[in-house]
């Protein structure tokens, strides 16, 4: 009889629809829990997966919306009915808690039932038609119709920090393959067994709805070499990252050094900055503060739009705020990051901040091995507009304060950001003259602005942009959360004086 709630992975990757072992194997490396064996992915695993992606576009690039959205809904029905296996083998390799794990689940299968909804409203597809106008003079139009259209495979790299819906079966694939897409997944060695069981799901989805089995593939672990096979295959036509700036980085400048070059969709970094406006801090000092401290340890600070940077101008409700903070990050205990490298990083980050000239404690903790403790420092805005490197992002539980002599000082601070996932303010009734003046500035800046709130939470819908400038990701034009981001996996094709008999059916019924 079947096991309910526990999973032992195979350890293989899935390739075409066959699951394949590879010569050599790594280990996971669970925060608590027994270690699996895993095949390491080699550049001829690669080469088959694209070979099967580009055979399985001939006919998923060119089916209907309904079936591709009745297949994202069975890929979720399957992920959801894997769910204690999942939370099992999840919070074994991740150390994230079971209610974490849930709920990401609970995201996951929401987006790929939300990307079903959104192809089968067709309003994506941006249908356009001129007709023809033989008459006019001095010149005949001819006739112009206009569709979005599937790209062709598209790489996608699991993150590190959400194994499920920034991995697998996550916002890139679910996107990919509503576009129409076949997707070929680098599995993140940080989570194997929860990338195995959820390829299971897609497998089985794969199954029920007759999909050709290149559809989509899994290859797990692998070194550089692998994830440099994958963005340089001649077959794969766009890529879809979640990582550190310089892996993205890395990827990115190989996508372009192809002889034919293509889009690197890669979120890499953000420190998601907020600012404190006078009457705010005033009317609420505690409330932010307090506010502040739980989003920035939220998930041990492991979330890409963590609010690392508080610019706020110096004063005695200044102070009660950061006193606030400090007190209520002095509660928080040690939590487990999601892997050593993580958290040898956060320590690395962590002890430049404290090195860096100008910069003062204001809580200093103690973590080693795989735990993080919070962190909290402060500075000028001087200091700040002289070192670019307080703007690096730290990943992980670490704030830094910046305190400004005035609005012009914090104006300045503004315009010196890099590009940011998000950017904050905190404001009042009589901050709005401020608010005005840092509006135009941050609007260039991020790609998600919000108003007294925190940042940490992505709302999984319409309207969503999590994305902006570089280096928060790549291609400032793109959003890799929310139905916007199927856009960056189509393109325009325009067809001129073709019968309908040879135009894609959802231009022609339209």
């Amino acid at each position: 009889m079947r096991d309910e709630t526990s999973f032992t992975p195979h350890g293989k990757h899935l390739i075409a629809g066959k699951w394949v072992s590879g010569e050599t194997q790594f280990h996971s490396d669970p925060a608590h829990g027994e270690a699996h064996a895993y095949s390491v992915g080699e550049p001829a695993h690669v080469d088959a997966a694209c070979t099967a992606a580009e055979e399985a576009f001939a006919s998923f690039g060119y089916s209907s919306r309904e079936s591709r959205a009745v297949f994202l809904e069975t890929i979720a029905d399957e992920i959801d009915a894997r769910g204690a296996q999942i939370t099992q083998i999840g919070t074994s390799e991740t150390g994230l808690p079971a209610a974490r794990l849930e709920g990401e689940r609970g995201r996951t299968v929401g987006q790929l039932r939300l990307f079903a909804s959104h192809i089968r409203a067709g309003d994506y597809l941006d249908r356009r038609h001129d007709a023809a106008l033989p008459d006019r003079a001095p010149l005949p139009r001819p006739d112009l119709k206009m569709i979005q259209r599937p790209i062709g495979p598209v790489a996608v790299f699991g993150a590190s920090n959400f194994p499920l819906a920034f991995s697998t079966a996550g916002g890139d694939t679910a996107a990919a393959l509503a576009a129409g897409c076949p997707t070929v997944v680098k599995g993140h060695s940080a989570h194997p067994g929860t990338g195995e069981i959820v390829a299971e799901a897609i497998h089985a989805a794969i199954g029920k709805c007759g999909v050709h089995p290149g559809v989509f593939s899994l290859i797990q672990g692998g070194k550089r070499d692998v994830g440099t096979a994958l963005v340089t295959h001649p077959l794969i036509k766009a890529v879809g990252f979640t990582g550190s700036l310089g892996g993205g980085r890395a990827l990115f400048d190989l996508c372009a050094g192809r002889p034919e070059p293509i889009p690197f969709f890669g979120e890499l970094g953000s420190v998601n900055p907020m600012f404190v406006l006078p009457e705010a801090v005033k009317a609420r000092a505690t409330d932010i503060g307090n506010g502040w401290a739980g989003s920035l340890t939220m998930g041990a600070g492991q979330f890409c739009t963590n609010p690392g940077i508080a610019v706020l101008i110096d004063g005695p409700e200044a102070d009660t705020m950061i006193k606030t903070a400090t007190e209520a990050l002095e509660k928080t205990g040690a939590q487990t990051m999601l892997t050593d490298g993580i958290a040898e990083a956060f320590r690395t980050g962590q002890a430049r901040m404290a090195g860096s000239e100008g910069v003062r404690d204001l809580l200093t903790t103690s973590c080693d091995q795989r735990n993080a403790t919070p962190y909290l420092y402060e500075t000028t805005g001087q200091a700040w507009l002289s070192n670019e490197e307080l703007g690096e992002e730290v990943f992980g539980p670490l704030g830094l304060v910046v305190r400004v002599a005035d609005s012009d000082e914090m104006l300045a601070v503004a315009k010196s950001l890099r590009g940011q996932l998000t950017a904050t303010l905190h404001l009042d009734d009589g901050d709005t003259d401020l608010a005005k003046r840092l509006m135009p500035v941050l609007e260039r800046k991020a790609g998600r602005l919000l108003a007294n709130g925190f940042p940490t939470g992505v709302e999984v819908c319409d309207a969503m942009v999590h994305g902006g400038p570089y280096p928060a990701s790549t291609n400032f034009g793109a959003t890799s959360v929310g139905t916007l981001s199927i856009r960056r996996f189509l393109r325009p094709v325009c067809y001129q004086n073709l019968p309908d008999a040879l135009l894609p059916d959802d231009l022609a019924q339209a």
